[in-house]
């Protein structure tokens, strides 16, 4: 016997799954079917790469030395300017306060060790991802969380503006002549930089790669050969004219905290490891640990190196010319090492805020699962990357790029609160989660995170309080604002989680649909809604309502109504002397809304769709503003009607 095979609509564009109610969408289903749109789609894949299913997601993870340059780019790249920044505040005092440059960097490298040992310990306690969020949160508190979660996040937004901004101050110190170009420098930086994350992380790894291990091995042969040339005794330096002129300040207690907590800008970033966790490949907490471990060596010895020999040679610090650049004239001369080192210097310094790109999304994703910001931070594009914390990231950098004008030495006084902050509620929630797990070897390990949280809680105070003129009060204020926002986002999604009573019945044998259909005229558009209305009201009542200001083109409306089927569907006629159509109609529905509660109010609006794009600007967008407009009417349901224009015309001009 012969069987008739019919393929449903179901089939024509999905393949089902093996459990029973799933289905797949076929590749390139759903796809623009327009010339127009398939260029764009082209287009769009050129700029951002072809999309990424989801279960090719482990594919896209990172391999240690992948993750080492994307996760760390930032805190490698920081003894660019950290040994600088603590030499700029003892030049104050004098030419020989600069001899303290060294101490002061042991105790931000013996800081720097303990976080790091202290991060290993959180990794191991949250192997699927233990950022300062989610251990402070799970141990101290929702309020604690929010309030490491704001610090990080505004922090990560200054990490980029002032990478960014470093990075483009070491280019136009290169290049003079650059510099009325700064701010447009900067802002087109901050959107290479999140192109590059939109097409994924494995990509933004790749770009950042390269320069970061060209900047650490250039760090790494400058101190060996400062050091081989300064034990043999053939290094001259010769300060730059833009020297800074030391002064004759007394050296307090004050000072000395306050150069220590401009060089710990060179532990900001630290912490994005142990954030980043899930992108690393499997083992992923072991890989993070040993990652960690890595970067702690590689930027405690970078960083004591270049103190070191800064304060062997003399080196003092210059309006326009880095430390680091002297020192690489000093022991390269000024041949193509030097300029090597600059030019990788300059990259790593703006490739730098890849760091805050692979982090800030991740944890705003994290916050909207939590409802603590919108839902759509946790939406993944086409390349698996978190679209909207990408792009608000990319906007906040470079709205305070643009407000900062590109400078550094104004950006950086905001800088390292935020994270130093984060720092002490992650290691304080550790102490916590070792306190109330009392594994094996607890003391020791809850020795470890309480000796980082009171040493990370100490330096958030004396940054604080050292910086607090300067411009750190403005973060202090920002944080509880941010913390704000986030309680407000998450009443909001509560009380829609909460429910409440139904606008329209949920038992469908109680609905009775009362249906309004707007005309302008007795168009096919028109005519087509009228005839939806009739069937989704059969047995209720259904109403056309046209508005105008002209009275004798109604009249000939309404003698033509009885010229079309419309059965028992009503014509009202609304006269507008002020010309307006939305007003008049609105008050409408509220009336009939109001003298007939009981019934299920639905507006059928008739729409053109035009064939071709620019045939949109040939019309009005009057259902476009009217559907706005009804969004807000409580009870009343919108549906569209929509008559499509065929697009031949289109076809034939293209």
């Amino acid at each position: 016997m012969n069987a008739l095979v019919t393929q449903t609509p179901i089939d024509l564009g999905f393949t089902r799954r093996p459990r029973r109610g799933y289905l797949v969408p076929r590749p390139g289903a759903g796809g623009p079917t327009t010339p127009v749109g398939r260029a764009l789609q082209a287009l769009q894949r050129l700029v951002f790469g072809t999309p990424v299913p989801t279960a090719r997601e482990t594919a896209e993870r990172l391999s240690k030395l992948t993750a080492l340059a994307v996760f760390s780019s930032d805190a490698l790249s920081s003894v660019a300017y950290a040994t600088e920044e603590i030499m700029k505040v003892l030049v104050l005092v004098g030419s020989g306060a600069l001899a303290l440059t060294v101490p002061v960097s042991l105790v931000i490298v013996a800081l720097l060790a303990i976080v790091v040992f202290s991060y290993r310990q959180t990794i191991r306690a949250y192997p699927s991802g233990g950022g300062s969020y989610i251990v402070a949160s799970d141990n101290l508190g929702t309020l604690a969380g929010l309030t490491a979660a704001a610090s990080l996040l505004l922090d990560y937004v200054l990490t980029v503006a002032v990478s960014v901004a470093a990075g483009v101050a070491a280019i136009t110190s290169l290049l003079p002549e650059l510099m009325p170009y700064t701010v447009p420098m900067a802002v087109g930086a901050v959107g290479l930089i999140s192109l590059a994350n939109l097409r994924g992380i494995r990509e933004s790894g790749a770009l950042v790669a390269a320069p970061a291990y060209l900047f650490v091995g250039l760090v790494l042969v400058l101190v060996a050969v400062g050091l081989f040339r300064l034990a043999t005794g053939g290094l001259v330096y010769a300060p730059p004219d833009s020297a800074l002129v030391p002064g004759s300040q007394s050296l307090g207690i004050f000072l000395m905290l306050s150069a220590f907590a401009q060089g710990c800008t060179a532990m900001t970033g630290t912490e994005a490891i142990s954030n980043g966790v899930p992108a690393f490949k499997a083992p992923e907490a072991r890989n993070a640990r040993s990652t960690i471990l890595a970067m702690g060596l590689l930027l405690g010895s970078m960083f004591l190196g270049l103190s070191f020999l800064a304060t062997q040679l003399g080196v003092l610090p210059a309006s326009e010319e880095t430390v680091l650049s002297q020192l690489g004239r000093t022991i390269f001369g000024l041949g193509p090492w030097w300029w090597l080192l600059q030019v990788a210097t300059a990259l790593i310094l703006v490739l730098a805020a890849n760091t805050s790109f692979a982090d800030f999304p991740r944890l705003a994703s994290i916050l909207a699962r939590d409802r603590f910001l919108p839902r759509m931070f946790r939406f993944r594009g086409n390349r698996l990357a978190f679209t909207m914390g990408i792009v608000s990231l990319a906007v906040l950098a470079s709205v305070l790029l643009v407000a900062f004008r590109g400078n550094v030495d104004l950006l950086i006084p905001l800088y390292a609160v935020g994270v130093f902050a984060s720092f002490t509620l992650s290691q304080a929630g550790m102490v916590r989660h070792w306190l109330n797990e009392r594994g094996s070897n607890w003391q020791r390990d809850a020795a470890i995170n309480g000796l980082g949280a009171v040493a990370t809680g100490v330096v958030t105070v004396v940054i604080a309080a050292t910086k607090f003129l300067h411009g750190a009060w403005l973060v202090l204020v920002l944080v509880p604002l941010v913390v704000s926002v986030f309680w407000v986002i998450r009443r909001h999604y509560a009380r829609l989680e909460s429910g409440g009573s139904p606008e329209t019945p949920l038992d469908p044998t109680a609905i009775r649909v009362r249906a309004i259909v707007p005309m302008a005229n007795l168009g096919l558009h028109a005519r087509q809604a009228l005839a939806f209305a009739r069937a989704m009201a059969a047995g209720g009542a259904v109403t056309a309502v046209h508005v105008t200001d002209n009275p004798e083109k109604a009249e000939q409306l309404r003698a033509n109504w009885g010229d079309y089927p419309h059965g028992d569907a009503e014509l009202v006629v609304i006269e507008s002397p002020f010309r307006s159509l939305e007003g008049p109609l609105l008050s409408y529905i509220d009336a009939v809304r109001e003298s007939h509660p009981e019934d299920t109010l639905v507006v059928l609006v008739p729409e053109y769709v035009p064939g071709c794009w620019w045939e949109h600007l040939l019309h009005n967008q009057t259902a476009l503003r009217l559907k706005a407009r009804l969004l807000f009417h409580s009870g009343v349901i919108v549906a569209n009607v929509p008559y499509h224009l065929r697009a031949n015309a289109c076809s034939a001009h293209a």
